[in-house]
């Protein structure tokens, strides 16, 4: 009951700013449409190839929950340097529950998000299917890897070095590098060797695999992503248990 008032409460804090709701909600929208006017436009072939709605659903999709590290992270850090988590340390909350607290928001928003991503897709192609249910829960799994991200932030810096890292650059690698504007299958190289060793991509692809219904091709894309989440989220919890007991990093 404790983690699901504090979270409840952190939820709250997200959707109370309509930039949040924005960026969170809307910009992936808004990323969809031009890129799909962008397939319109193109020859049938390239368009196909480059920005085919299957493809470009997922990525869209993805994206949106980029923004989760950012909202994770700023509500944390905003916490931590303000006198209300300092009270919170003296209840019986542990550091598992205090992020499960700031976790479990986020992965309810990213099913809203990518389900209201896959409705509008639906508007420029996307053949409707239950497998846009099971790609809604698939972006929710590899959303966490971008919640831990923005835990890990949040616990060492401050709102604003937040807001630098999971917004502007976190953004910027994950687009890049993701194949959401770039598609990976055209480029090699050492840029592609770089995008198969990030988790970004094969976010992407575990959804995209997912949507197309080929449940059995998931398994290594999505174990790549997971395990940059356990990662992320150790580290994070290692980082908030020293924060709690005072102990510099």
């Amino acid at each position: 009951m404790r983690v699901f008032l504090f979270a409840s409460r952190n939820a709250k804090e997200v959707l109370r700013d309509p930039v949040n709701l924005f960026f969170g909600l809307g910009f992936p929208l808004v990323l969809l449409a031009l890129l799909s006017l962008i397939n319109a436009s193109l020859a049938p072939e390239a368009g196909n190839l480059a920005f085919w709605i299957r493809n470009l659903a997922p990525g869209a999709a993805m994206f949106g929950s980029i923004f989760m590290a950012l909202f994770a992270g700023m509500v944390l850090a905003k916490d931590r340097t303000s006198s209300f988590l300092t009270r919170l340390f003296t209840s019986p909350m542990t550091p598992s529950d205090f992020l499960l607290g700031y976790t479990a928001p986020m992965v309810v928003m990213t099913m809203a998000q990518s389900a209201i991503t896959f409705s509008v897709a639906c508007f420029f192609g996307l053949p409707f299917s239950v497998h846009i249910i099971m790609a809604i829960f698939m972006t929710a799994i590899t959303s966490l890897l971008f919640i831990g991200i923005g835990l890990l932030t949040g616990s060492l810096t401050n709102d604003k070095a937040v807001g630098g890292i999971c917004g502007a650059l976190l953004t910027n690698l994950a687009g890049v590098f993701s194949g959401i504007f770039i598609p990976v299958d055209l480029i090699d190289g050492v840029f592609k060797t770089i995008t198969n060793m990030l988790p970004f991509y094969h976010s992407v692809e575990a959804i995209r695999i997912i949507l197309n219904g080929s449940y059995g091709e998931v398994l290594p894309h999505l174990a790549v992503v997971m395990g940059y989440s356990a990662v992320f989220f150790l580290i994070a919890i290692v980082a908030f248990q020293r924060k709690m007991s005072g102990d510099r990093i």
